[in-house]
């Protein structure tokens, strides 16, 4: 059974062009297609069918990509969401990563990148590109205090390994700072994952970031 996706997009012969590619994907088929955020909860409340994906824009009228994201979480928390966007705005990026998004795609990407992030978001739960870590990593900062320790009960070496993972160090690198041998950070690393229920760096930074752990 293939995968379905519904398109959110207030242009619509942008909306129209990424269902014409989606149809021509193996597996996957679209279901409809909104004029905004407002527009997809409302066919979504009258549809049988709850959809795998949501493309969404983020500047649309009457509910904006940002707010669209917010809902589809509450509302439809199985729904991967991929944003849309014409621009590579860090602040854009991090805003719509907390509010749930597992992805961000720009509108001029290629093809083969919409298919490889549809493919992505359905096997791994997420789709972060090279361009997309790069922007969250470069411009992280040190959480409010506090915030790690309580919400994913990390200790203190804990926290100081998170804060430095976020960043472009290596791991030697961090070993070096903290004045530990290399397994004992590979120690810190499995801790994390483990409390952050990840399985990578880059998804570790991503659930700092979308939780708030990590400010801009």
């Amino acid at each position: 059974m293939p995968y379905s996706i519904v398109i959110a997009d207030d242009h619509h012969l942008v909306a129209e062009a990424f269902a014409d590619l989606v149809q021509k994907f193996d597996n996957y088929d679209v279901l409809f297609v909104a004029e905004n955020g407002r527009d997809l909860i409302n066919k979504l409340g009258k549809s049988n069918q709850i959809p795998d994906i949501a493309l969404v824009d983020l500047t649309m009228p009457e509910m904006d990509g940002f707010e669209t994201a917010l809902q589809l979480q509450q509302l439809y928390p199985t729904i991967r969401v991929l944003a849309l966007s014409m621009t590579d705005r860090e602040e854009h990026i991090v805003r719509m990563v907390r509010n749930g998004a597992k992805g961000y795609l720009l509108k001029g990407c290629r093809q083969s990148e919409l298919r490889q992030a549809l493919d992505d978001v359905m096997t791994k739960g997420f789709y972060y590109s090279d361009f997309l870590t790069t922007q969250l990593i470069r411009n992280l900062h040190t959480p409010a205090e506090g915030g790690p320790l309580t919400f994913f009960k990390l200790n203190g070496r804990e926290h100081d390994f998170l804060k430095m993972a976020c960043s472009e160090l290596t791991y030697t690198e961090i070993a070096d700072k903290m004045c530990v041998s290399p397994r004992t950070v590979d120690g810190y690393r499995e801790a994390v994952f483990q409390k952050m229920s990840v399985k990578t760096r880059v998804g570790m930074v991503i659930e700092a970031v979308r939780h708030g752990v990590i400010d801009l």
